[in-house]
């Protein structure tokens, strides 16, 4: 079974807005047997649209739109898609409820604006969007099914993972497709592809192997199809294990949905264990990454984004002499601030950075991308030196995700 996927929207060809829709949509599609042909991205016209709608229609078994069903002029789709459809637009009765018991809940006054998001065109079947005001509309043409989703993307997500896969699983005979995917940090994808040549060229040929990049993260997902579930979910576990005995305990950290954040998370609150955060060159990102987990507040007590040496001084306790003989970027500095901020918050265990993210800072002795990281635990103080690269954005994310791993690995 084939799938188009059309996203709808100036600001993604202008490229104000990236496209994540896309990308979810393919992975859900994907994960239960769907196979994408084509993504397209188009601008708010109803040609655009109308052409567009058409080819897929006419390649693919089913089409999902995203984008354009909003409030505003520039959204076009409903409208044309009625046009398509040869369709009158109507209001959607439980959908206008919906909107009214919303706004109410949020002490906003409806305006006519608001009231017209609950007209659709007649011919289409209504799913509900409980996150928002605009129904997404289901379409049937012949034997292929056309989708049109709202484009605020947690509204999407919704509606796709409570509405449409099990539509889709009603409507058509899809095949049986189980995937795993075994999250990795600290081994370069290259690196990676070396330490697995062997067990790769072992698979059989229903199983794929694919290897997801992303800065300072590699996922790499196994996915089987078949027609007997019970021995391919066997097969899938065999070689999931398999997998990780190949990489070490020590860089997997989990699987499927699992956030590093969120794994180091559950062994502090397993174990009763609380952590506290100093950071400069990260500067609050890893706060951020652990306070993202809902209930990380009964193990997560606080931290101090010491960005000016004078912060390390008078608030974490770091000795103004260390810093001037060996700078702030260095191991008696940011072994200090990992004790310091332990004490200052009563944890358990501790994270410190400090390094020069860049652009710009380096120097011969200590070029961009150089970073210190200490952990500290109940007994001791663990320090390593990272040199990341000369990207600002990714040496703060894979900083982050470093002494997370690093967290993680005293916690085992």
């Amino acid at each position: 079974m084939k799938a188009d996927i059309i996203t709808i929207g100036d600001e993604i060809l202008i490229g104000q807005v990236v496209d994540t829709n896309s990308a979810f949509i393919a992975e859900e599609l994907n994960s239960n047997g769907i196979q994408i042909r084509k993504i397209h991205s188009i601008p708010d016209l109803a040609g655009d649209i109308t052409s567009t709608l058409d080819e897929s229609i006419q390649s693919s078994d089913l089409v999902i739109l995203t984008g354009g069903i909003g409030p505003t002029n520039d959204d076009i789709t409903k409208k044309a898609l009625a046009s398509y459809f040869d369709s009158k637009l109507v209001v959607h009765e439980k959908s206008l409820e919906h909107i009214k018991k919303r706004f109410s809940g949020m002490k906003i006054e409806l305006s006519d604006r608001n009231i017209k998001q609950a007209e659709v065109p007649e011919i289409c079947e209504v799913l509900p969007n409980r996150n928002g005001s605009a129904p997404a509309m289901v379409f049937r043409k012949e034997d292929k099914i056309i989708i049109s989703l709202p484009g605020v993307p947690f509204e999407m997500k919704t509606i796709v993972q409570e509405e449409v896969i099990p539509l889709l699983n009603k409507a058509f005979q899809l095949p049986v497709r189980i995937q795993k995917t075994v999250l990795t940090v600290g081994i370069p994808e290259s690196t990676m592809a070396d330490r697995l040549k062997s067990w790769e060229e072992s698979l059989s040929s229903n199983l794929n192997f694919a290897y997801l990049p992303s800065p300072g993260l590699l996922r790499l997902r196994l996915s089987i199809s078949g027609e007997d579930k019970k021995r391919m979910h066997k097969r899938l576990d065999d070689k999931t294990t398999e997998l990780v005995q190949i990489i070490g305990e020590k860089h997997v950290f989990g699987f499927d949905k699992d956030t590093l954040a969120g794994v180091v998370g559950r062994l502090l609150n397993e174990k009763s264990l609380t952590l506290s955060v100093a950071e400069s060159c990260t500067g609050g990102n890893i706060a951020h990454l652990v306070t993202s987990v809902p209930g990380s507040s009964v193990y997560f007590k606080g931290s101090v984004t010491a960005y000016a040496n004078e912060i390390k001084t008078q608030i974490i306790g770091v000795k103004e002499t260390d810093i001037n003989s060996f700078g702030a970027v260095s191991e008696p500095v940011v072994q200090q601030m990992a004790s310091g901020i332990k004490k200052i918050f009563k944890t358990d265990y501790s994270i410190a950075t400090s390094g020069i993210a860049g652009p710009d800072g380096g120097t011969p002795e200590k070029p961009v991308g150089i970073t210190w990281i200490a952990i500290g635990t109940p007994d001791k103080l663990i320090s390593r030196k990272y040199l990341l690269g000369d990207h600002r954005e990714r040496n703060i994310t894979k900083a982050s995700l470093i002494a997370l791993n690093m967290l993680r690995n005293s916690l085992l």
